[in-house]
């Protein structure tokens, strides 16, 4: 499982990526990716920044870098104590030193008061549950659009029927930020592949590893780490490798990774020409499209007709 080229999507050209060995923590599986870097995008937690909130669903990012374009994480969202939590239904393009407003955003704390400040906050993304939901959202101005969804999603994890996603984000907090240390990001990683109870759920791409290292979190804990946390399977005793000698083991091992691989390329969606990509914006020779069908959603920014970031989820 190393080229990725020719098992997703056709209007995604990943020619140069390649898959790493596939990582496993309870029913979350992430195969690491590494591929061409562009530098000069901000990164989205030291660069891009919460400015206010102007209005329940009206939220303003900044770019605060002095050059560099800083592409807003697709679902982006921000938790803060006493004050209403916001998400964004899709991603964008910010020049240096541009703040913008977003007045198609959702509040995911249904009945709390309190707008949103640039301080002591928190980000997240969307559960991947959720994600095709306000995908499909996006444009439309209604700060409680997303209520229902959730509410849907907290009565489906046992929890009370309410639009409130702090119930799962912040009360769970302790056991999903347990996923960043059960699987390790690794050195030059810039993406990952991520599957749930072995299935394919996502598909991450980063500009460079200093994006997806400030994304990973994110990432691992809250867009994927929801519906792992969901389907954590019950622990079971490994089994010991008959092996008598160190080689034995080695070749053990090595065949052990093999049957893994093969496995979990088995996950990966067909390609189905039936693609969707609609373009939303553009910076520069920066395109931001969101693609949809073949039970794929999400959004691609991409250069000279090159993926930069990605965001794609299974939509079913």
């Amino acid at each position: 499982m190393t080229s990725l080229d020719t098992l997703l999507p056709a209007p995604l050209d990943l020619d140069g990526y390649r898959a790493g060995t596939p990582q496993r923590a309870g029913a979350l599986t992430m195969v690491p990716l590494w591929g061409p870097e562009r530098p000069g995008i901000v990164p989205p937690r030291s660069g891009l920044k919460l400015k206010r909130v102007v209005g329940y669903g009206q939220v303003e990012l900044h770019n605060g870098a002095r050059e560099g374009v800083a592409i807003v994480p697709l679902h982006l969202g921000y938790i803060q104590d006493a004050a209403q939590n916001h998400a964004l239904c899709s991603s964008a393009l910010l020049g240096a030193g541009q703040t913008r407003r977003f007045d198609d955003a959702c509040c995911v704390q249904a009945g709390q008061g309190g707008y949103l400040e640039g301080r002591d906050q928190w980000f997240f993304v969307l559960p991947v549950e959720l994600r095709a939901k306000a995908l499909r959202q996006r444009g439309r101005q209604d700060y409680a659009k997303l209520w229902p969804d959730i509410s849907e999603l907290n009565r489906a994890y046992g929890l009370p029927s309410r639009g409130h996603l702090e119930q799962i984000l912040s009360r769970k907090r302790a056991t999903l930020t347990q996923f960043q240390s059960r699987l390790e990001l690794l050195p030059g990683q810039l993406g990952a592949l991520f599957f749930v109870d072995g299935r394919f759920a996502g598909l991450e791409l980063a500009p460079d590893p200093v994006y997806f290292a400030e994304m990973w979190m994110a990432l691992v804990c809250f867009a994927y780490g929801v519906a792992a946390w969901h389907a954590e399977p019950e622990r079971t005793p490994a089994e010991a490798y008959d092996a008598g000698s160190l080689a034995e083991l080695r070749a053990e091992l090595a065949r052990d990774r093999a049957a893994r691989q093969t496995e979990v390329a088995s996950w990966l969606p067909a390609p189905d020409g039936d693609v969707r990509v609609v373009e939303e914006e553009r910076y520069l020779d920066l395109r931001l499209s969101t693609m949809t069908g073949g039970g794929l959603a999400g959004q691609v920014v991409s250069e000279h007709g090159r993926p930069v970031y990605a965001s794609l989820f299974a939509d079913r």
